[in-house]
């Protein structure tokens, strides 16, 4: 990630994103700590595999441990490690006996054999397939390793192959590294307020963004790669003990959904200033690095309305599926919040969303561009449509061909580092890229209407002045004409 605009002291008082987080790939090679942990009579394939991919990572500087190396006096690994599982385990050998907690160590499964997958399989079957591994073998990631190539695959139902029999260097340092990085991992109850029962659902501000969603939810509905649903409880388990573990891990979700619709209410900013050489920042003001001056920009308040976590986003009912969370400014830091519908059925059960804090990070950044522009460019639109209709935010786990892209939205994001989703790395690429995108915008002299943010080996994100549903039909022409029909 190349963009300096905001510092990393600012990126954690805005949004909480630990001071220590790596966002370039050097700097995560520097941190990672792998552990070799092979299971017993290991293939002769696998011990190759396993011996390349060693050495690549020592060419990078990253030192391999073996187990024994890297085990406490308890047998167990120390959080942060990465560890390295090649081959298959009895349950009592398993690496996830051997960590110290769920969310601290990256777990990766390494088998001689090929993807279980087949090119015909559907997005969501892809997911399925690799999601239900997971789940079997107690892993984050997979690696499937052939006589002509290796794949990895991750818990977004992402899918990277590399036609070399072995690890080279370059790919190893490029995709692998960032991928064993950072944690999945759901927000935690002390990340943020759980206001339940107080999101109004009964006025018309929520009626017409409510429609919104809906015309969208259809209009995405035949498309197969918005990932709707896993079901935890269709997946195959080696015991209850480890059925209870990942239900743990989930945070006691019923399944896995993918990607999601937000629609952020309407907020008035104000213009940001420029710095001055001396003085002090003031209260509630962000310093942000945009065309080789610093400007002080206002930190508002936000909120936006998404989808609720694990809600099938091809067919809403938008008095359940509908949740609200925003960010307010307490004491000079962020604190998020998530309010549920008043009368919401207690049979629904509500969780903070893993992509919360990336959500929040558009949100953010979205108001910080807005006050830029008023200050830079004060006739541009952006501003004036955030404060009266907010802007949206759709993310699915795809790409859409240049000629879909909506007009004066600027695309960013294909030189980052591929990370998993729901990763402080994958929010601060979101709020970093935006303002990086503005800065190409005002240098080219072109409008700015939103931005388009594209995760390698992930997804994209769609974010400003359209509707959820403008969006979809640009996304879904095919649905287009359709949909026509029906209104006349």
């Amino acid at each position: 990630m190349k963009s300096n605009s905001i510092s990393s002291d600012s990126l954690n008082l805005l949004l909480g994103i630990p001071l220590d987080t790596p966002l370039g790939i050097d700097e995560m090679c520097k941190r990672l700590r792998p552990v070799l942990y092979p299971a017993p009579g290991l293939s002769p394939r696998l011990e190759r595999f396993c011996r390349s991919l060693s050495n690549a990572m020592h060419a990078l500087g990253i030192a391999v441990c073996s187990a024994e190396d890297a085990a406490g006096d308890d047998g167990r690994f120390a959080p942060g490690t990465v560890i390295l599982a090649p081959g298959f385990f009895p349950d009592n050998l398993l690496a996830i006996n051997r960590v110290t907690t769920l969310y601290n160590n990256i777990i990766v499964g390494i088998y001689d054999e090929a993807p279980p997958l087949t090119p015909d399989s559907l997005p969501q079957e892809r997911l399925n397939a690799i999601v239900g591994r997971l789940a079997r073998d107690m892993v984050h990631i997979l690696i499937f390793v052939t006589e002509r190539s290796w794949s990895i695959c991750t818990m977004n139902g992402g899918v990277v192959t590399f036609n070399t029999p072995l690890p080279e260097p370059e790919d190893v340092r490029n995709t692998l590294v960032p991928k064993l990085t950072a944690q999945v991992v759901p927000p935690r109850s002390e990340d943020l307020d759980m206001e339940l029962g107080t999101m109004e659902s009964e006025t018309a501000e929520f009626e017409a963004v409510a429609e919104d969603f809906l015309e969208c939810s259809d209009l995405w509905s035949s498309n197969a790669c918005l990932l709707t649903h896993t079901s935890t409880e269709g997946l195959e388990y080696r015991s209850n003990f480890y059925k209870r573990i990942v239900a743990r891990y989930l945070d006691q979700r019923s399944g896995m959904s993918y990607g999601f619709f937000a629609r952020q209410l309407p907020v008035a900013v104000q213009p940001a200033i420029i710095q001055k050489e001396s003085g002090g920042l003031p209260v509630g003001m962000v310093p942000v690095r945009v065309q080789g001056q610093t400007l002080l920009v206002p930190v508002p308040q936000l909120r936006v309305i998404t989808t609720r976590s694990g809600c099938k986003k091809n067919h809403l009912e938008t008095k359940n599926d509908l949740v609200e969370i925003g960010l307010v400014q307490r004491n000079g830091k962020g604190r998020a919040y998530l309010k549920t519908p008043m009368g919401c059925p207690p049979e629904i059960v509500v969780r903070p969303s893993f992509d919360t804090l990336t959500i929040l990070a558009h949100a953010l950044g979205n108001a910080l561009t807005a006050s830029i522009l008023m200050k830079l460019r004060p006739n541009a639109r952006f501003p004036r449509h955030l404060a009266s209709f907010g802007a949206t935010m759709t993310h699915w786990h795809d790409y859409p061909s240049l000629e879909m892209l909506p007009e004066g939205y600027h695309r960013h994001g294909e030189e980052n580092p591929p990370v998993a989703c729901s990763t402080p790395q994958s929010a601060a690429y979101s709020l970093l890229g935006k303002i990086a995108a503005l800065e190409i915008a005002l240098e080219e002299g072109r409008s700015y209407r939103g931005d388009v943010h594209v995760e390698p080996s992930h997804g994209t994100n769609i974010v400003g002045m359209l509707s959820l549903a403008e969006t979809a039909r640009l996304m879904n022409p095919a649905r287009t004409p359709e949909l026509l029909q029906e209104e006349r």
